[in-house]
């Protein structure tokens, strides 16, 4: 007489499967209550840190001689962009908090390493709480180059800029024989 096991094994694994996909729904479940009650400023804080990161270390990293290099005669120098970043900082953050937004100057007007590498510093530390606000706060809307729209997006907007930037100073390494921060940190 043949036996088959299969029912029989059917029947032992059945419980453990259904005890398997509901640890799998609490989890879920879990995980999206997490995030309901995550500030919604996490969302872009993370890549706020990243991108300051890699500005900060481009600024220290380019030797002082190739701070004025530009690819070509239309665009900013090397310096003029972290120049623009710095100041820029103080626009979107200010906005964002309330603060205002100006910058103490115009920081593309410095003319040395250490001036830049001071001023992308200034610009990100003045930028820095912003990425803290609450969940009510990040929500409430203001207006921003003549468009409305709430803080966490002005805060979305600046992290866009500071990656535009970020990607152009890429060219400017390459193109002088250099490898990148995000390159050399094994970041992307």
């Amino acid at each position: 007489m043949k036996r088959s096991f299969l029912p029989v094994l059917l029947l032992v694994l059945a419980p453990a499967g259904t005890l398997l996909a509901q640890e799998q729904e609490h989890a879920e479940e879990g995980e999206q209550e997490h995030m309901e009650h995550a500030p919604l400023i996490s969302t872009v804080a993370p890549l706020h840190e990243m991108v300051k990161g890699y500005l900060i270390a481009s600024a220290e990293q380019m030797p002082e001689e190739l701070y004025g290099f530009k690819p070509n005669e239309e665009v900013r120098s090397f310096g003029q962009i972290i120049g623009h970043v710095a100041s820029a900082l103080y626009m979107f953050c200010g906005t964002a908090t309330g603060d205002g937004g100006q910058a103490p100057e115009n920081f593309e007007n410095r003319t040395t390493k250490a001036g830049f590498v001071e001023a992308i510093k200034m610009g990100f530390a003045a930028c820095d709480a912003a990425y803290e606000m609450d969940n009510e706060t990040a929500m409430e809307e203001v207006d921003f180059f003549g468009n409305t729209g709430t803080r966490l997006w002005v805060l979305s907007f600046n992290n866009a800029h500071n990656w535009e930037h970020y990607g152009n100073l890429v060219v400017y390494f390459r193109a002088n024989g250099m490898v990148p921060p995000s390159s050399a940190m094994g970041g992307m």
